[in-house]
């Protein structure tokens, strides 16, 4: 499937999920990525949802993160040059919604890409091969290609893979996981 139509297919499945349901299921995914062999890393980039969006609640996470004293990162984007600018989130850290409805920090400790271990990459849809579906604007992609190669690339979606993205560009970074509340993929 083409990720033009994957995107009106997960927006529409995600407009049908109650808030109740999207606490479930990100209450879930938080859980399952217990499982996963990241937590040796100490900086953690996480988004945070747009929730006019329905997307993945990482409050959950959040909570995982602090409760096992990781730094966690997080980004303002640029919608000008696309690149997004990370800093690390602490107790004065003052989250404001950007003209998206995206939370972003306001100022802070800035923190290089080359700094960040894992992040945690929000999506639409991804397949098999880990590849995914955002919300077509590229900025994960760059960030991620900015990033250490050896940065673990976590993607967290409420339902399982496609079988294919039919039209993954070259420069498309695929994941390493992805977790939804029922499954690990690793890639």
């Amino acid at each position: 499937m083409l990720k033009k139509e994957l995107r009106f297919k997960y927006k529409a499945f995600r407009k049908s999920l109650s808030e109740t349901a999207i606490d479930n299921k990100s209450l879930a995914i938080a859980n399952q990525l217990l499982s996963i062999p990241i937590w040796q890393k100490t900086y953690f980039h996480v988004f945070l949802p747009i929730t006019e969006n329905q997307e993945v609640n990482t409050e959950y996470l959040l909570h995982l993160l602090a409760g096992k004293d990781k730094e966690i990162i997080l980004s303002k984007s640029d919608f000008e040059t696309r690149q997004m600018t990370h800093f690390l989130l602490t107790d004065s850290t003052r989250i404001q919604k950007n003209h998206y409805h995206i939370p972003e920090p306001v100022g802070g400790i800035e923190v290089p890409a080359d700094k960040i271990e894992v992040v945690f990459v929000p999506l639409l849809a991804f397949d098999k091969k880990g590849h995914r579906v955002g919300y077509g604007k590229g900025f994960y992609d760059q960030f991620l290609s900015g990033c250490r190669p050896e940065v673990i690339k976590v993607g967290l979606s409420f339902l399982g893979p496609e079988e294919a993205i039919d039209d993954v560009f070259e420069g498309d970074v695929a994941l390493d996981f992805c977790v939804t509340p029922e499954a690990i993929y690793t890639f």
